[in-house]
């Protein structure tokens, strides 16, 4: 479908952003303890460690700053919450409550190898200036 091809990078840029924020909120949220999550304890392992890097690993991602390798960090944490947390439960997501965290860590490892898509400072970053000479 070449409509939809021509709007990739658009609806890659989309999907970065949006994931991104998701996740970047879903830690902050539980960094500071505001939109109604109890804030975890100052350096407590993972809790604390993995809310820090949702809030910094996402905004990364939702800016377009070092994206591939901050998708690549947030999704070996949610690899690393699945196994650790949810997979002890049960063998299937639906079974242990790891939906969110299976979903997230292939969301971000899908953004680690599509890059950033459009609306990035890194692309913004990337394209020069145009000066028009004066004559």
């Amino acid at each position: 479908m070449q409509v939809l091809e021509r709007f990739q990078n658009h609806g890659i840029g989309v999907f970065r952003i949006v994931v991104g924020f998701l996740f970047a909120t879903h830690g902050a949220a539980a960094l500071f303890g505001v939109l109604g999550v109890e804030q975890v304890g100052l350096l407590v392992w993972p809790s604390w460690w993995a809310s820090l890097i949702q809030t910094v690993g996402g905004a990364l991602v939702m800016v377009g700053l070092g994206t591939r390798y901050a998708a690549l960090i947030c999704s070996g944490s949610m690899a690393y919450a699945y196994f650790s947390v949810h997979q002890a439960g049960a063998l299937l997501p639906v079974q242990n409550g790891g939906e969110l965290a299976a979903l997230f860590s292939f969301a971000f490892l899908l953004i680690a190898f599509l890059g950033n898509g459009a609306w990035s400072v890194e692309r913004a970053a990337r394209i020069p200036v145009q000066t028009t000479a004066a004559k």
